[in-house]
């Protein structure tokens, strides 16, 4: 999913989806995903309102993952590609 601000509401309602395909409550999802209840609520209705840490959080909890496009997390690849761009003329 690429993330903007329309589709936040199809993050909500996935995050709420699996929550109750999984048949937990706002309690019991708030307890094995180390946050509270009322964020549990503001992340099916607003996730916009929500901090990306706690949105990972919840996610990983429910046994959901994010990808994020453009960019590697691999020190070598940053290093190489700067390398690249600065070599002699």
């Amino acid at each position: 999913m690429n993330i903007t601000s329309e589709s936040l509401a199809t993050l909500a309602s996935q995050l709420m989806t699996e929550r109750k395909r999984q048949k937990l409550s706002r309690e019991q999802a708030a307890a094995v995903c180390n946050v509270s209840t009322s964020f549990i609520r503001d992340a099916e209705s607003n996730p916009a309102r929500c901090s990306l840490g706690k949105l990972l959080l919840l996610m990983r909890g429910l046994g959901l993952s994010l990808q994020a496009e453009g960019w590697s997390d691999e020190p070598q690849a940053t290093q190489a590609a700067a390398a690249e761009g600065s070599g002699p003329a």
